[in-house]
Protein backbone atom coordinates (compact mmCIF):
# COMPACT_ATOMS: atom_id res chain seq x y z
CA UNK A 1 0.00 0.00 0.00
CA UNK A 2 2.68 2.51 1.03
CA UNK A 3 4.78 1.93 -2.10
CA UNK A 4 1.76 2.50 -4.32
CA UNK A 5 1.03 5.81 -2.60
CA UNK A 6 4.66 6.87 -2.86
CA UNK A 7 4.62 6.06 -6.55
CA UNK A 8 1.44 8.12 -7.04
CA UNK A 9 3.05 11.13 -5.37
CA UNK A 10 6.30 10.65 -7.29
CA UNK A 11 4.53 10.50 -10.66
CA UNK A 12 2.70 13.74 -9.91
CA UNK A 13 5.91 15.46 -8.81
CA UNK A 14 7.77 14.47 -11.96
CA UNK A 15 5.00 16.12 -14.02
CA UNK A 16 6.37 19.48 -12.83
CA UNK A 17 9.68 18.85 -14.62
CA UNK A 18 10.08 20.68 -17.92
CA UNK A 19 12.57 20.37 -20.74
CA UNK A 20 15.83 22.22 -20.06
CA UNK A 21 15.54 22.15 -16.27
CA UNK A 22 18.19 21.42 -13.68
CA UNK A 23 16.56 18.90 -11.33
CA UNK A 24 17.63 17.92 -7.82
CA UNK A 25 17.34 14.22 -7.03
CA UNK A 26 16.35 13.38 -3.47
CA UNK A 27 17.39 10.37 -1.45
CA UNK A 28 15.41 7.48 0.04
CA UNK A 29 12.76 4.97 -0.94
CA UNK A 30 10.20 7.63 -1.91
CA UNK A 31 12.68 9.71 -3.89
CA UNK A 32 13.76 6.55 -5.73
CA UNK A 33 10.28 6.31 -7.23
CA UNK A 34 10.64 9.87 -8.51
CA UNK A 35 14.08 9.19 -9.99
CA UNK A 36 12.73 6.15 -11.82
CA UNK A 37 9.70 8.09 -13.06
CA UNK A 38 11.97 10.92 -14.19
CA UNK A 39 14.22 8.50 -16.06
CA UNK A 40 11.19 7.04 -17.84
CA UNK A 41 9.89 10.50 -18.78
CA UNK A 42 13.29 11.61 -20.04
CA UNK A 43 13.55 8.53 -22.23
CA UNK A 44 9.98 8.59 -23.52
CA UNK A 45 9.82 12.32 -24.22
CA UNK A 46 13.48 13.07 -24.97
CA UNK A 47 13.73 15.58 -22.14
CA UNK A 48 17.04 17.43 -21.97
CA UNK A 49 17.56 17.81 -18.22
CA UNK A 50 20.53 17.96 -15.88
CA UNK A 51 20.35 16.28 -12.47
CA UNK A 52 22.08 17.09 -9.18
CA UNK A 53 21.85 14.18 -6.71
CA UNK A 54 21.71 14.47 -2.91
CA UNK A 55 23.59 11.22 -2.31
CA UNK A 56 25.93 8.76 -3.95
CA UNK A 57 23.07 6.22 -4.07
CA UNK A 58 20.80 8.62 -5.96
CA UNK A 59 23.64 9.45 -8.35
CA UNK A 60 24.15 5.75 -9.10
CA UNK A 61 20.43 5.18 -9.65
CA UNK A 62 20.15 8.22 -11.91
CA UNK A 63 23.14 7.17 -13.97
CA UNK A 64 21.73 3.66 -14.39
CA UNK A 65 18.59 5.21 -15.86
CA UNK A 66 20.50 7.37 -18.33
CA UNK A 67 20.05 10.67 -16.51
CA UNK A 68 22.75 13.33 -16.92
CA UNK A 69 24.30 13.56 -13.43
CA UNK A 70 25.97 16.85 -12.53
CA UNK A 71 27.68 18.25 -9.44
CA UNK A 72 26.43 21.23 -7.46
CA UNK A 73 29.66 22.99 -8.38
CA UNK A 74 28.69 22.72 -12.05
CA UNK A 75 25.00 23.54 -11.44
CA UNK A 76 24.73 25.82 -8.39
CA UNK A 77 21.19 26.93 -9.26
CA UNK A 78 18.57 24.16 -9.36
CA UNK A 79 15.15 24.74 -10.89
CA UNK A 80 13.25 21.98 -9.11
CA UNK A 81 14.14 19.35 -6.51
CA UNK A 82 11.97 16.32 -5.74
CA UNK A 83 12.60 14.66 -2.40
CA UNK A 84 10.86 12.73 0.35
CA UNK A 85 10.44 13.52 4.05
CA UNK A 86 10.14 11.62 7.32
CA UNK A 87 7.60 14.06 8.77
CA UNK A 88 5.52 16.94 7.36
CA UNK A 89 3.58 19.30 9.63
CA UNK A 90 0.69 21.71 8.83
CA UNK A 91 3.16 24.58 8.30
CA UNK A 92 4.91 22.53 5.57
CA UNK A 93 7.99 22.21 7.77
CA UNK A 94 9.82 18.89 7.65
CA UNK A 95 12.00 16.39 9.43
CA UNK A 96 14.39 14.64 7.06
CA UNK A 97 17.46 12.49 7.37
CA UNK A 98 16.49 8.94 8.29
CA UNK A 99 18.14 7.98 5.00
CA UNK A 100 21.37 9.60 6.14
CA UNK A 101 21.61 12.30 3.45
CA UNK A 102 20.25 15.32 5.32
CA UNK A 103 23.29 17.57 4.77
CA UNK A 104 23.33 17.29 1.00
CA UNK A 105 19.53 17.33 0.92
CA UNK A 106 19.46 20.65 2.76
CA UNK A 107 22.19 22.14 0.59
CA UNK A 108 20.37 21.14 -2.59
CA UNK A 109 17.07 22.41 -1.17
CA UNK A 110 18.68 25.77 -0.42
CA UNK A 111 19.97 25.93 -4.01
CA UNK A 112 16.53 25.10 -5.46
CA UNK A 113 13.99 27.54 -6.83
CA UNK A 114 11.22 25.05 -5.95
CA UNK A 115 11.37 22.18 -3.47
CA UNK A 116 8.74 19.48 -4.07
CA UNK A 117 8.24 16.99 -1.24
CA UNK A 118 6.51 13.66 -1.86
CA UNK A 119 5.12 11.51 0.95
CA UNK A 120 2.49 8.94 1.84
CA UNK A 121 -0.10 9.83 4.53
CA UNK A 122 1.90 8.17 7.32
CA UNK A 123 4.43 11.02 7.14
CA UNK A 124 1.86 13.74 7.85
CA UNK A 125 1.91 14.80 11.52
CA UNK A 126 0.36 17.51 13.67
CA UNK A 127 3.74 18.34 15.22
CA UNK A 128 7.28 17.46 14.19
CA UNK A 129 9.22 15.01 16.34
CA UNK A 130 6.22 12.91 17.33
CA UNK A 131 6.79 10.06 14.89
CA UNK A 132 10.39 10.37 13.75
CA UNK A 133 13.61 11.24 15.57
CA UNK A 134 15.47 14.35 14.48
CA UNK A 135 18.75 13.36 12.78
CA UNK A 136 21.77 15.57 13.40
CA UNK A 137 24.97 15.18 11.36
CA UNK A 138 28.15 15.68 13.39
CA UNK A 139 31.87 15.43 12.75
CA UNK A 140 33.24 12.19 14.26
CA UNK A 141 35.74 13.96 16.54
CA UNK A 142 32.96 15.85 18.33
CA UNK A 143 30.16 13.30 18.46
CA UNK A 144 30.31 12.65 22.21
CA UNK A 145 30.22 16.36 23.05
CA UNK A 146 27.42 16.91 20.57
CA UNK A 147 25.48 14.00 22.05
CA UNK A 148 25.67 15.50 25.55
CA UNK A 149 24.47 18.89 24.33
CA UNK A 150 21.72 17.34 22.22
CA UNK A 151 20.44 15.39 25.21
CA UNK A 152 19.81 18.71 26.92
CA UNK A 153 17.58 19.73 24.01
CA UNK A 154 15.79 16.46 23.31
CA UNK A 155 15.98 14.13 26.28
CA UNK A 156 17.40 11.18 24.33
CA UNK A 157 20.13 11.38 21.71
CA UNK A 158 21.62 8.21 20.22
CA UNK A 159 24.53 7.66 17.88
CA UNK A 160 23.20 5.95 14.78
CA UNK A 161 24.81 2.58 14.12
CA UNK A 162 24.85 0.31 11.09
CA UNK A 163 23.83 -3.34 10.90
CA UNK A 164 27.24 -4.49 12.20
CA UNK A 165 27.13 -2.19 15.22
CA UNK A 166 29.66 0.28 13.88
CA UNK A 167 28.80 3.98 13.73
CA UNK A 168 26.83 4.86 10.60
CA UNK A 169 28.94 7.05 8.31
CA UNK A 170 27.38 9.52 5.88
CA UNK A 171 28.56 10.19 2.32
CA UNK A 172 30.41 13.16 3.84
CA UNK A 173 32.32 10.99 6.31
CA UNK A 174 30.32 12.19 9.33
CA UNK A 175 28.24 10.51 12.04
CA UNK A 176 24.53 10.98 12.77
CA UNK A 177 22.93 11.41 16.17
CA UNK A 178 19.18 10.72 16.30
CA UNK A 179 17.34 12.92 18.80
CA UNK A 180 14.11 11.60 20.29
CA UNK A 181 11.43 13.81 21.77
CA UNK A 182 8.52 13.03 24.06
CA UNK A 183 4.96 12.76 22.80
CA UNK A 184 4.65 16.55 22.71
CA UNK A 185 7.22 16.67 19.91
CA UNK A 186 9.06 19.81 18.77
CA UNK A 187 7.34 23.01 19.82
CA UNK A 188 9.38 25.65 18.00
CA UNK A 189 11.20 24.17 15.01
CA UNK A 190 13.05 27.31 13.93
CA UNK A 191 14.40 27.98 17.41
CA UNK A 192 15.46 24.36 17.83
CA UNK A 193 17.16 24.37 14.43
CA UNK A 194 19.25 27.35 15.51
CA UNK A 195 20.05 25.88 18.93
CA UNK A 196 21.20 22.57 17.43
CA UNK A 197 23.38 24.23 14.82
CA UNK A 198 25.22 26.30 17.45
CA UNK A 199 26.58 23.14 19.12
CA UNK A 200 30.29 22.71 18.29
CA UNK A 201 30.78 19.77 15.94
CA UNK A 202 27.27 19.85 14.48
CA UNK A 203 27.37 20.08 10.70
CA UNK A 204 23.62 20.26 10.01
CA UNK A 205 20.31 18.96 11.31
CA UNK A 206 17.22 17.44 9.73
CA UNK A 207 14.78 20.28 10.42
CA UNK A 208 13.75 21.78 7.07
CA UNK A 209 11.92 24.96 8.05
CA UNK A 210 10.39 27.04 5.28
CA UNK A 211 12.16 25.15 2.50
CA UNK A 212 9.28 23.14 0.98
CA UNK A 213 7.24 24.86 -1.73
CA UNK A 214 4.95 21.99 -2.70
CA UNK A 215 3.86 18.93 -0.70
CA UNK A 216 2.36 16.01 -2.64
CA UNK A 217 0.64 13.29 -0.63
CA UNK A 218 -0.37 9.99 -2.22
CA UNK A 219 -3.92 9.09 -1.13
CA UNK A 220 -5.71 5.78 -0.65
CA UNK A 221 -8.25 6.67 -3.37
CA UNK A 222 -5.52 6.64 -6.05
CA UNK A 223 -5.50 10.44 -6.00
CA UNK A 224 -2.91 12.91 -4.74
CA UNK A 225 -3.31 15.86 -2.43
CA UNK A 226 -1.20 18.87 -3.41
CA UNK A 227 -0.38 21.61 -0.89
CA UNK A 228 1.42 24.72 -2.11
CA UNK A 229 3.05 27.43 -0.03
Amino acid sequence: MSDRLKELAATKAVSYVQDGMVVGLGTGSTADFAIRALGARAEDEGLEILCVPTSDASARLGESLGLDIQSLEDQPVIDLTIDGADEVDPQMDLVKGLGGALLREKIVAAASTREVIIVDPSKVVDRLGTRSPLPVEVVPFAWSLAQMRLMELSGRAELRRGSTGEAFVTDNGNFIIDCHFDEAGIGHAKELEHAVNTIPGVVENGLFVGLADIIIIGQDDNQVRVIER
